[in-house]
């Protein structure tokens, strides 16, 4: 059985979080995909499995604590709370 971090978002400013996603994915080499109300991030950690957070939403991601990637995501989530408001558990 993998590893999971659940979250929740109510991302306000948008437009501006995805930039400023999609500015850190290419910094740190994962691949950044705008899908209108959702992004989707790609990591090359594997068996990571791809991030997809909504605008306005929740969700769960399969990181198996594969670093650096499962430290990343937790970053992530963490940084789109100045965008709105985030909550992350992990199990």
């Amino acid at each position: 059985m993998g590893y999971t971090v659940y979250y929740r978002c109510r991302i306000e400013r948008w437009v501006e979080f995805k930039a400023f996603l999609s500015r850190v994915c290419w910094g740190l080499g994962m691949e950044f995909h705008d899908k209108g109300d959702s992004v989707l991030i790609k990591p090359k950690c594997y068996p990571v499995e791809p991030l997809r957070l909504k605008r306005i939403g929740g969700g769960f991601v399969k990181t198996n604590l594969v670093e650096p990637c499962h430290s990343l995501y937790l970053l992530i989530l963490q940084s789109a709370a100045s965008f709105g408001s985030v909550s992350v558990w992990e199990d």
